[in-house]
């Protein structure tokens, strides 16, 4: 059933009308304007096997519901690592087939929060930071790897043949967005917290990003 969800999406996407572009994105955002289906996909500059991520991005949104932030597939599986927020409940991190949620983690409506998630393959274990502030680590699944190729959408996830459901549409701003094939240190994502100079991500770069655009969204 999922490899069939598999071959779907990527005839959609291979199908839609898009928008390609590749630029530096400093002190600029990406807006969600509406609930709606909007997507944008963004293309990794490493396509390899992951045994390990990091993923940090900024979100600004006056919404307090369920909404999908940052989506991997990989070959195996849609969704492989998803960032999404069910405010005012919880963060959650969903690699592979399985979901964790982290719950009282800081976050503030009408103003940037600053969300990352990591996942280490040795270990099983995720992880987030809020605004400056960790989680506890919790076990998430004994995956060995997110094999690739990859495809990377923001602002909702891949439903395949389930349908895309606007209610949990991302609605509002999203920027700085990177990620790395490794766990970044906690000194390295504070860096990145705080808007301080920091190593920029290896697969996906903001400020050497090409992305691809479909309906409303705007830079």
């Amino acid at each position: 059933m999922e490899k069939l969800a598999l071959a779907l999406v990527l005839l959609i996407m291979g199908s839609l009308a898009l928008s390609e572009a590749s630029t530096d994105l400093t002190g600029k955002a990406l807006i969600f304007p509406e609930e709606s289906e909007p997507q944008v996909k963004l293309i990794p500059a490493v396509n390899k096997d992951f045994t390990a991520v990091t993923v940090c991005l900024r979100y600004f949104s006056d919404l307090s519901r369920d909404m999908e932030m940052f989506s991997l597939s990989s070959h195996d599986h849609i969704n492989s690592f998803r960032m999404h927020v069910a405010q005012p409940k919880y963060h959650g991190i969903w690699v592979g087939v399985d979901d964790v949620q982290f719950y009282d983690m800081p976050h503030k409506q009408n103003e940037w929060n600053s969300f990352c998630g990591t996942w280490d393959s040795g270990t099983g274990l995720t992880q987030v930071w809020v605004n400056g502030r960790h989680s506890t680590r919790k076990y998430v699944t004994d995956a060995k790897s997110l094999a690739g190729p990859h495809r990377t959408i923001l602002g909702r996830d891949e439903r395949g043949i389930r349908g895309f459901d606007a209610d949990e549409s991302f609605v509002g701003e999203l920027t700085d967005v990177h990620m790395w094939d490794s766990v970044l240190s906690p000194w390295e994502i504070q860096s990145y917290m705080k808007g301080m100079n920091f190593r920029k991500g290896n697969v996906i770069n903001w400020q050497d990003l090409k992305y691809i655009t479909k309906e409303n969204v705007v830079v």
